[in-house]
């Protein structure tokens, strides 16, 4: 963490390895899931919007075209962000990858996946990119319990995680972990289960948000009145409880989640990022707290 920060963010990160603003650009590839097509299931995974979590995704030079105003000196990551975008043939992923990176205002491609999208081919061709751009891989894990894996139709176990960490890993690829707060019948032990689990192993960073129960999502069709933090204040004392138990050189990469105010069903209040960001920064210096004060106890 730099001086004066109390967790540490993933732009802060970027602007000091990168030297200047580092800002993602969200792209759609047409990649679909084995959780859509039939291969493991149909309808996704339960929490799932229709768009695969890449509502706000379009064309890198269309957003270059509108960040550009704002951040004219930035540099630009391509994420492939919606569905599953390492589920596709090697010689497909390698033709989108690169005609992503081929744009000389791209410095790096960040990748969204699922643990069990990951054969051998594809990790040679992940490994070959990460020799000569910067990169980093997510994963989906969202929560270490069985039974709440089961109950979201997730599709694959806690070991098929392990081992797509240690594949990254082992080739010197940046890995990036999903958790969600707040899945029905979990507790707030549990959820920081989910945390020091993934932060027992190597991750580069961590992606933490609440459930946003979405619209069109099979979860709405299943529990249409849930909520999983009826109040933003819960969710911030709980986001900052995390930020305690993760070890200070792991950057993190989300603290809520983002989703377009039409298909948010619940938190109402979850599409107010900026509130809940100012939330837990005041509550971390209130606290006079910091990611992973607890670390070392």
């Amino acid at each position: 963490m730099q001086a004066g920060e109390r967790y540490n963010s993933i732009g802060n990160w970027l602007k000091s390895y990168f030297g200047r603003k580092t800002v993602k650009l969200s792209i759609e590839a047409g990649f679909t899931c084995p959780n859509r097509d039939g291969t493991i299931g149909t309808g996704g995974c339960a929490f799932c919007s229709a768009g695969g979590s890449g509502e706000l995704a379009s064309s890198i030079g269309d957003q270059i075209e509108l960040l550009s105003s704002k951040w004219p000196d930035a540099e630009y990551l391509a994420y492939f962000q919606s569905h599953t975008n390492t589920y596709a043939p090697a010689s497909e992923l390698r033709k989108k990858y690169y005609e992503a990176l081929s744009d000389e205002r791209i410095s790096g491609i960040a990748i969204a996946t699922r643990p069990d999208c990951l054969p051998v081919d594809v990790l040679d061709l992940l490994e070959e990119i990460n020799r000569n751009h910067f990169m980093w891989v997510e994963l989906g894990l969202q929560t270490i319990h069985p039974e709440t894996a089961e109950l979201m139709g997730i599709g694959y176990d806690l070991e098929t995680y392990d081992t797509a960490v240690k594949a990254l890993t082992d080739r010197g690829i940046r890995v990036v972990t999903h958790l969600i707060l707040g899945l029905p019948g979990e507790t707030e032990d549990q959820m920081m289960e989910s945390v020091r689990y993934v932060c027992s192993a190597p991750v580069f960073g961590l992606k933490l948000h609440m459930l946003n129960v979405v619209k069109g999502s099979r979860l709405h069709e299943m529990m249409p009145d849930y909520v999983s933090f009826a109040e933003m204040d819960e969710y911030i004392d709980l986001a900052v409880r995390c930020l305690e138990i993760i070890p200070p050189e792991i950057t993190i990469h989300r603290l809520n989640g983002d989703v377009p105010r039409k298909l948010l069903v619940s938190p109402e209040w979850s599409y107010k990022k900026r509130t809940v960001l100012n939330g837990i920064n005041r509550e971390l210096r209130l606290r006079d707290t910091y990611q992973g004060r607890l670390c070392s106890k």
